[in-house]
């Protein structure tokens, strides 16, 4: 018998947990800001693959389209629609879609960010402060004020904000941009206390140099990918899925008793404050 009950362990490893991954947020809606590209499809394709219902969103109807034919193709309940962050507008009108067509909000990942400035912070101006902080910042918590009324008619929900290590330890010529996502980690602890009576948890994701479109700045040029890489314990740029995987696990059962908490995924570079 014992050899009986080794054979299966052997021929099924953890047959039932991934039973249990591949549908642990089935009947779940997921809404995921800047999601068409980089760690936000990501982050809807980890969720989607789950069993999460996800809305996809991103300024451009043709960047929407792709997305959701992508999506769709892996079998993943995707819904798509354009939308501004920065606009409170466009923010109601993703919420209120949402909730036509899916019927409820479970999951809020708030992935939107913007850097529309490269240099000495000394030179940034009012207005470069004014957009990354609105978009970066206020619309996170703007759209966190959205979502948890349904979340709460829901009995709970997670959210997640990515920030980056740059929140912890600012890089050069991106100034405000990293004083931004320090705000993000702020705003993780500021919420989950006021949030956990209504069972719903809030937590922080900041990944390191990952092979995005909007970082390509960062590792296209390879003098500065080489310097990155002496600050890295694993030798290489993290990948989308990466980043996509943690956000998941951080919106399942299985991360149930975090909530507050920042998770770094940086490859070993220094994440402290």
């Amino acid at each position: 018998m014992i050899r009986s009950a080794f054979r299966f362990l052997r021929t099924n490893p953890l047959s039932g947990q991934q039973r249990m991954s591949q549908s642990c947020l089935a009947g779940k809606v997921a809404i995921v800001t800047a999601s068409t590209d980089g760690i936000g499809l990501a982050a809807a394709e980890a969720l989607g693959k789950r069993g999460a219902h996800v809305v996809v969103s991103s300024r451009r109807q043709a960047n929407v389209d792709k997305a959701v034919a992508l999506l769709q193709s892996q079998s993943i309940q995707v819904t798509g629609t354009t939308c501004n962050v920065g606009n409170g507008e466009d923010r109601e009108k993703l919420v209120q879609m949402t909730l036509d067509q899916c019927g409820g909000i479970d999951i809020l990942v708030s992935n939107a960010a913007v850097n529309p400035f490269f240099g000495n912070i000394m030179d940034s101006t009012e207005d470069v402060w004014d957009k990354i902080l609105a978009v970066n910042v206020k619309a996170s918590f703007l759209l966190t004020k959205l979502v948890v009324p349904h979340m709460e008619k829901r009995g709970g929900g997670n959210i997640v904000f990515v920030s980056s290590v740059a929140g912890y330890q600012p890089m050069q010529a991106l100034g405000p941009y990293s004083v931004s996502k320090t705000a993000l980690l702020g705003l993780t602890r500021a919420l989950a206390p006021e949030l956990a009576h209504s069972n719903i948890r809030v937590n922080c994701v900041a990944p390191g140099i990952i092979k995005t479109r909007f970082s390509s700045a960062l590792w296209q040029n390879e003098d500065l990918l080489e310097e990155f890489k002496k600050q890295l314990s694993i030798k290489r740029l993290g990948e989308p899925e990466e980043i996509g995987g943690v956000i998941a696990f951080l919106c399942s059962q299985d991360a149930s008793y975090i909530t507050g908490e920042t998770i770094t995924v940086t490859g070993g570079m220094g994440s402290r404050l």
